[in-house]
């Protein structure tokens, strides 16, 4: 008996010994990537050093999170990524709203900086029914911070109903002295909806307010919460003949960022879904209005809208979900956790789409990834994306090393951790500083990010990829965003121009 088990554990010994050897080399990287960090932050004063470290982690097979501190305020004089609450309310949540008219209330520079810099596609007239590419700004002077901006944001209410009498109803998004000189904001929207018979939203997101534009977000979900719902009787126009219907759905947190939205729409269609509702990607006020209609929220960014939908659960006993349309292996994974929310029909449907895909998704990476596989990728991005575009980068073989959120909360990174794997650098509310150093260590093949970062690392010879808006590029969602993601990865880092030019690790 001894000897049977002695001849097994002998045939398993190389497998074992394997087993130690990975082990050893995933345990290796972990400490040097730990080490790295040490070494990065060495170049603080003591204290901004002990703060950022808290910040700072590498993924560990053993945890099941990645164990940073997030939420926090940026150290002072440590340049920050982040945006405002005012960019979390107006740019993110509202803004995409296609017929209403969005008012930045408050300097025009803010209201500048946010114009369309989303590239949050839409169907439509602009300046007749879809507004989403026009500036509207009070644009306040000294003697407004002085004698304040009630009058001056009433007058503009009624200029602009004069101007566009088919906008659905006017949003106001304060700036950072609204709070500061105290403007009632409230009582002017609730006056001018009795007068205009629209809806007028008062949005509070004073830029100064909070850490990030994370605060933003959830602001701007409160006010659907306390200033569209409640009134939802009052100002529904459900479309004639609607009939509900057990497989209505609401996508939540889609933003259309280069026409993401409408293949996401497409694929649930295919299934036998009916999508009631966009929020907000070419979106309509009446769509949010009909959002407790649905039997289910699909959310796709869960970090600036799973506030109004765990509301909608609380109050209206609307279930949601959390899916992940970047790449095949995701898609795939996220149509058969919507359909088996639903019944066999359903179901069925959701692998026949899987199906008719998966010739087309074999050439796509049988085209690209001999071409990829293997090149690292650093990320570093908000929303959902450090996490969510992670499986796509893998269906091309390509390998995330580093990754992490302008402004994620600690169950963004919890959340992170599934997708991860061991000795993949996490790092919250990163500096420039600490980016290029880990970017100098690491050196990566890829570096996607935001528009703040583009041409920092363009400068320093290193392929990029802007995460913020797709380069002016999309959509990325579904089987035909993969395409076109497929093809940008490999432009982006095959490009023949990057031989023309030295990286800093090769000029050493």
């Amino acid at each position: 008996m001894r000897a049977k088990n002695f001849g097994q554990s002998a045939k398993n010994l190389p497998l074992i010994i394997n087993t130690i050897n990975t082990w050893e080399k995933i345990m290796t990287t972990v400490e040097e990537k730990k080490d790295l960090i040490k070494e990065v932050l060495e170049a603080y004063p003591e204290k901004a050093a002990k703060r950022r470290a808290k910040h700072l982690n590498v993924q560990e097979e053993s945890k099941s999170d990645c164990g940073v501190q997030s939420n926090k305020k940026s150290v002072p004089g440590v340049m920050t990524t982040r945006g405002c609450a005012y960019a979390g309310a107006k740019g993110v949540v509202w803004g995409p709203v296609k017929d209403m008219v969005h008012l930045s209330h408050g300097p025009v520079g803010c209201g500048y900086y946010s114009w369309s810099g989303r590239r949050n596609y839409y169907i439509g007239t602009t300046g007749v029914d879809t507004f989403g590419t026009m500036q509207f700004t009070s644009d306040f002077q000294e003697r407004d911070i002085v004698f304040g901006g009630d009058k001056k944001l009433a007058k503009l209410i009624d200029e602009l109903e004069v101007l566009f009498p088919l906008s659905k109803g006017t949003t106001i998004e304060s700036e950072c002295p609204i709070g500061l000189i105290g403007d009632d904001i409230e009582a002017v929207a609730r006056k001018k909806a009795k007068e205009t018979g629209k809806p007028v939203i008062p949005v509070r997101c004073e830029g100064f307010r909070g850490v990030s534009q994370s605060l933003g977000h959830h602001i701007a979900n409160d006010t659907v919460r306390d200033w569209v719902l409640p009134k939802a009787d009052e100002y529904r126009q459900l479309p004639e003949g609607f009939e509900s219907s057990p497989y209505d759905v609401n996508i939540i947190g889609d933003y259309n960022i280069g026409g993401d939205a409408w293949p996401s729409r497409r694929l649930l269609e295919a299934i036998g879904l009916r999508v009631i509702c966009q929020f907000s990607g070419d979106g309509t006020f009446n769509e949010v209005v009909m959002t407790p209609l649905a039997k289910l929220n699909l959310i796709h960014c869960y970090r600036s809208m799973n506030y109004i939908c765990r509301y909608m659960e609380e109050k209206y006993e609307i279930p949601w979900l959390e899916y992940n349309f970047f790449g095949p292996t995701q898609i795939a994974k996220s149509l058969r956790k919507i359909a088996a929310q639903f019944d066999e029909t359903i179901q069925e449907k959701a692998e026949q789409v899987i199906a008719e895909h998966e010739a087309e998704m074999k050439a796509i990476t049988d085209k690209y990834r001999p071409r990829l596989e293997g090149k690292k990728v650093m990320m570093m991005v908000g929303g959902l994306r450090p996490r969510h575009v992670i499986p796509a980068f893998d269906d091309l073989g390509m390998d995330v090393i580093g990754t992490g959120y302008e402004f994620g909360h600690g169950d963004d990174y919890k959340r992170t951790a599934d997708y991860t794997k061991d000795g993949t650098i996490i790092y919250d509310d990163i500096s420039g500083y600490e980016f290029e150093e880990f970017a100098k260590q690491l050196k990566p093949d890829l570096i996607a990010a935001g528009i703040k970062e583009k041409y920092v690392f363009q400068k320093m010879a290193l392929p990029f990829r802007q995460m913020h808006s797709w380069d002016y590029s999309g959509p990325y969602h579904g089987y035909e965003g993969f395409a076109v993601f497929a093809r940008d990865m490999d432009l982006a880092i095959n490009n023949p121009t990057w031989s023309l030019i030295n990286n800093p690790w090769e000029t050493k």
